[in-house]
């Protein structure tokens, strides 16, 4: 894998979306909007899968969701009475980002063809995809979500929603799915929730499941629900029907809420926003210091920064411009590249001049961002810089879906706190607690494996993170 020091963040897998209208609609806009909403769950790969009831069409490629999807490629999509569609899209954490992974994934079965969408992780996907390969199944990705579509297609005396049903209960780790066949949409999620999926519904009647709320908002649908932990929800022209096919044990993620979700966001009924803030309210009672300035690391310190000043009585300003056109546009080749990368998507203000500052950020991966950000208050005259972090040391890796890079390369998991402190060159540095982080979240049951090595949906047999990848 080729790391970008100014990409140093945790990377989200993707999004997923899906609506079933009762009566012929433009389901390709629908489903384009939906997507956009969720491009920040990832920019690698966007598509789009739509069915009138008879036809079955499929357009998918690399690139962000305006990239992939001009109004031509939007033209072919748009099937006169269309009333199912689905759409992706992602970030690759298994399988290459290559074109042939781009999902919606689909096959031919004897329920008719199948499309795909998936977010997250199954830990036992590469065993069932080597037995599998061993019966001489044919795979044409490199990527686990195949592995359920064919499952599924396997059962073959078994309808759907059973045939569903059955994949579910032999697939393990942290998943969000939206499945379609022509005249049915399907989600489902894992028994631990670790993904986030939800539901909701358009004026005109039309079904809409999605990984967060926005993609919901963006289509003029309302929230009715989440799904539950183990749950498998279906909508066709009898309405919506739901079936708890797994018992749930609730531990959703808790980056969702620390950084990948968008801040309008609810997810599982926690306010995203909200809990930032508190998170950063926790940080200030358990990590208090004198300074003359509170300043996030746009956006994603934004919320935490705001929680820190109100408990503090420290004034919050923005000490960083962050460039809203540098997108993730490039792989630097040398190290004066990439330093370069940093400057361009974020430069100092005048506020942090002479100022001690307290610069609050959601996460330290491997700290080569943090280091290049605190040396830029430094060089725009920052007379201390405090930094606050709104999750714990990321200390393992994530089997869930999230790339969260080896252990070798988290800087939490081979050096100490003080060590830390210094290579990123701030005064001081402190992360929440596990027990902040739950209290300010709302919720005891949350994963908190990538900050204590304790998965709650299992693991690999082979535990190391970089041999995910399947392999054809």
């Amino acid at each position: 894998m080729i790391f970008d020091p100014a990409q140093d963040k945790p990377q989200e897998e993707c999004g997923v979306f899906g609506v079933y209208s009762p009566q012929p609609t433009d389901i390709a806009w629908l489903t384009y909007l939906g997507l956009f909403a969720l491009q920040h769950r990832g920019q690698e790969a966007a598509g789009i899968c739509v069915s009138d009831g008879e036809q079955f069409l499929v357009e998918k490629d690399l690139g962000l969701v305006t990239q992939v999807f001009d109004e031509a490629r939007l033209d072919r999509l748009r099937l006169g009475a269309a009333r199912v569609g689905i759409g992706h899209v992602r970030y690759s954490t298994t399988g290459s980002n290559l074109r042939f992974n781009a999902q919606p994934l689909t096959v031919r079965t004897n329920k008719g063809i199948l499309g795909l969408a998936h977010n997250g992780n199954f830990v036992n996907a590469r065993e069932m995809r080597a037995q599998m390969l061993d019966e001489g199944v044919i795979f044409q990705t490199t990527n686990d979500s195949e592995v359920m579509l064919n499952r599924i297609a396997r059962y073959a005396h078994l309808d759907l929603i059973e045939a569903t049903s059955r994949v579910m209960g032999e697939l393990h780790g942290g998943f969000a799915v939206v499945l379609m066949s022509r005249n049915t949409l399907v989600g489902l999620r894992d028994r631990n929730g670790v993904r986030p999926l939800c539901i909701g519904q358009r004026d005109d009647g039309a079904w809409v499941f999605a990984s967060e709320p926005s993609a919901l908002f963006a289509v003029g649908a309302r929230l009715v629900r989440d799904v539950q932990p183990g749950e498998l929800v279906w909508a066709d022209r009898e309405g919506l029907h739901s079936l708890q096919v797994l018992s749930g044990k609730p531990t959703p993620c808790s980056f969702e809420w620390i950084y990948f979700a968008r801040s309008d966001s609810t997810i599982d009924g926690q306010d995203v926003h909200e809990s930032r803030i508190r998170m950063g309210e926790q940080l200030a009672k358990e990590s208090p210091v004198e300074a003359d300035i509170v300043v996030p690391v746009p956006d994603s310190g934004i919320g935490a920064a705001i929680g820190y000043s109100r408990v503090s009585g420290i004034p919050f300003d923005y000490g960083l411009f962050k460039n809203p056109y540098a997108g993730r546009t490039f792989i630097a080749p040398t190290q004066e590249m990439r330093e370069l990368k940093v400057k361009m998507k974020l430069s100092p203000t005048s506020a942090v001049r002479g100022k001690r500052v307290v610069l609050v950020d959601d996460s330290i991966v491997r700290g080569t961002t943090s280091r290049q950000i605190v040396q830029l208050l430094r060089d725009a005259g920052a007379a201390e810089v405090h930094f606050r972090v709104s999750s714990p040391p990321i200390t393992d890796p994530c089997f869930y879906g999230i790339d969260t890079a080896a252990r070798k390369e988290l800087i939490a998991s081979t050096h100490t706190l003080e060590q830390i402190r210094e290579l990123i060159g701030a005064d001081t540095l402190a992360f929440i607690s596990e027990d902040g982080l739950r209290e300010a979240i709302g919720g005891a049951g949350v994963c908190l494996a990538c900050f204590n090595g304790e998965y709650p949906a299992g693991v690999p047999l082979e535990n190391d993170v970089n041999k995910l990848a399947l392999e054809v």
